[in-house]
């Protein structure tokens, strides 16, 4: 069992021919809405892509936005602990999404920030937990520890991307991070392996798009090649990626093979539109990766 516990956005996706710049009035095309969230996108993942047995803390607000958002997750098959916030409204992002595929995300938190270390539920019968950096950062301190405490292997991907306490970074077992990410976490802003070098966590993982992905695990780097996708939509690739890490770890694979199947599962969110639409099965993952032996 994997339990995530983080954040749950309704996103409002625009298609344009670029992102605007500072100033920049540009003239967008296709829009729709799609369920979010770093923390709602990383469960699906778990769940749909995985095929593990997933559960998700998340708030919600008392309002409209909620109902599609939970309605995805139900569909993913993910038990859901519901947090109801009545005076704050669901969280929501707002993501221009370009022709080459880029994205510019703005968060708008709401009831994510009403997530509180009493709200954690019971984590008997959980392999992991699962984090990101959404919800209040005391907030993600306390699951940790709590996690620690039972023996429960505790997963965090760091992003957005800030410096993190001591007291975290000591609690856990995986670090998950894109290059940007990893230079804001190792205050460096030398090569990939000397900031890994200055985290002190067991198993580090860095995601590098088009060159794949890299880990440091006990002291040795194993490097994972990119799979070549034509991307549509990178929106929810990150979330696609660590989500179905966390599920292949807790089958039972070696890490080498966890970033052959995240790394995969990734490339596949890019040929979709939206965060949670763009996440493929387990079946169609099984199918890609038989087709790139």
């Amino acid at each position: 069992m994997i339990l995530v516990a983080g954040s749950a956005n309704l996103d409002f996706v625009v298609q344009a021919s670029h992102i605007p710049a500072p100033g920049e009035t540009v003239l967008g095309r296709d829009f729709k809405t799609y369920p979010g969230g770093k923390g709602a996108n990383q469960a699906i993942a778990c769940a749909r892509a995985g095929k593990a047995a997933t559960q998700m803390l998340l708030a919600l607000g008392d309002d409209p936005y909620s109902q599609p958002i939970e309605a995805s997750l139900l569909a993913a098959g993910v038990q859901m602990h519901v947090v109801r916030v009545a005076d704050q409204p669901t969280g929501t992002a707002f993501i221009c999404v370009s022709d080459d595929a880029e994205n510019a995300i703005t968060v708008a938190p709401g009831a994510n920030n009403a997530l509180r270390p009493q709200h954690l539920p019971s984590l008997e019968g959980c392999n992991h937990l699962l984090l990101q950096l959404e919800t209040p950062i005391d907030t993600v301190i306390a699951y940790a520890r709590a996690a620690r405490q039972r023996g429960v292997k505790v997963v965090l991907n760091a992003a957005p991307a800030r410096a993190l306490p001591a007291e975290l970074l000591g609690l856990l077992d995986v670090l998950v991070v894109n290059k940007g990410e990893l230079a804001t976490v190792s205050a460096h802003e030398g090569s990939i392996e000397q900031c890994m070098e200055r985290i002190d966590v067991p198993c580090i993982v860095v995601t590098l798009g088009d060159r794949g992905c890299c880990a440091r695990v006990d002291g040795k780097v194993i490097m994972q090649d990119a799979f070549a996708v034509m991307p549509v939509d990178t929106t929810a690739a990150g979330d696609t990626f660590c989500g179905v890490l966390v599920a292949a770890l807790d089958r039972g694979m070696t890490m080498a093979q966890a970033l052959r199947w995240a790394n995969a599962a990734g490339a596949l969110a890019c040929t979709r539109h939206g965060a949670q639409s763009s996440i493929p099965t387990h079946a169609e993952l099984q199918t890609f990766l038989s087709q790139h032996p």
